[in-house]
């Protein structure tokens, strides 16, 4: 593993990270299946690891507090680029994906409700501090209400967490440039992939020039980036994937899938491709592909040791920008 400098925080983080939405949110999981692919990234020097209270009602976060429990005092993680660091995510109090613009600071984030979930996931992780704290939604117009500066500022201070981030809609980065500028947050968790690579054009200049830490979400673009999508293809009933892939943008995305598989060469795979792909792009801190089995963990972690595409590689794949726009089912 790799590690990258996090932001103006100082803590190294492994360029590739955990995503834990998939062990609360997604069906097929199975409890000690996770736990053990939790571990094994743990064995392989994973240390970052993005999870929510909205993942299952706080047991994605239980999870991983059992992972920090098994693991504490173990001399294998107690090196400077060991550390596991915590980051989770405070839902919206209407519980509404993505936010909107008429949604206010007391729909969303009202700051006695903002203390409440720091507490909840405080407990439900098993620690003191969190290392990061995220806001689940963001719009930059709440930076209008002087109640969310201050909120945040009585985070930091409270020693109850390390560093405050936004976690930004889908298809909009342009939706935490004025938080970013504010110097109120330390960190962004934004999709960025090879389709959608537009993160580039205004959010990372404005992060690389706060230091600001960038966490690459949905590398896989909810699985049509892993190459296994057909038009085919479809989930159990309650699964969240029924609500993102439909008619429509299933057929969307396996076409656009379809187009890079010509591209693969030497044995590698599309995940490879894709996670490659971001490494390629230094303003990112750190990616958290969405993981369940280990088989997944020891795959992806190891695109971190393959080092950057081919240039010709990485021209071709640039060409495969896709810019979207959010609409009823992209939440």
């Amino acid at each position: 593993m790799n590690y990258r400098s996090f932001g103006r925080t100082g803590w190294n983080v492994g360029e590739i990270g955990y995503g834990m939405w998939g062990m609360a949110g997604w069906t097929g999981s199975e409890d000690k299946e996770s736990l053990a692919s939790l571990q094994r990234s743990v064995d392989l020097g994973c240390n970052f690891f993005d999870t929510a209270w909205a993942y299952g009602n706080g047991h994605s976060e239980q999870l991983l507090g059992k992972i920090l429990g098994a693991n504490k005092g173990n001399a294998a993680v107690s090196g400077a680029d060991k550390k596991l660091y915590v980051a989770t995510k405070i839902p919206p109090k209407n519980r509404r994906w993505p936010s909107r613009r008429e949604f206010s600071i007391d729909d969303c984030f009202p700051p006695e409700y903002i203390v409440e979930y720091v507490e909840k996931s405080l407990t439900n992780v098993g620690v003191e501090t969190l290392d990061l704290i995220q806001f689940h939604t963001w719009e930059d117009g709440w930076l209008d209400d002087e109640r969310l500066p201050r909120a945040i500022e009585n985070l930091r201070n409270s020693g109850k967490v390390r560093a405050v981030g936004i976690s930004l809609n889908r298809w909009e980065p342009w939706n935490g440039i004025r938080a970013v500028r504010s110097g109120l947050v330390d960190a962004v968790q934004v999709i960025y992939n090879i389709f959608d690579q537009n993160p580039e054009d205004e959010l990372f200049p404005a992060c690389r020039e706060k230091d600001v830490a960038v966490i690459a979400r949905v590398p896989f673009d909810e699985g049509s980036l892993a190459g296994t999508l057909t038009l085919g293809s479809t989930w159990p009933k309650g699964d969240w994937r029924n609500t993102y892939f439909v008619a429509d943008n299933l057929k969307s995305s396996v076409a656009h899938a379809d187009a890079l598989k010509p591209l693969l060469r030497d044995g590698m795979n599309m995940p490879e491709m894709a996670l490659r792909f971001i490494l390629d792009n230094k303003d990112v801190s750190t990616i958290i592909p969405g993981m369940r089995k280990t088989r997944h963990v020891e795959s992806n972690l190891a695109a971190s040791a393959k080092g950057p595409l081919p240039p010709a590689l990485h021209a071709e794949l640039r060409k495969h920008r896709w810019d979207r726009t959010p609409t009823q089912w992209s939440q």
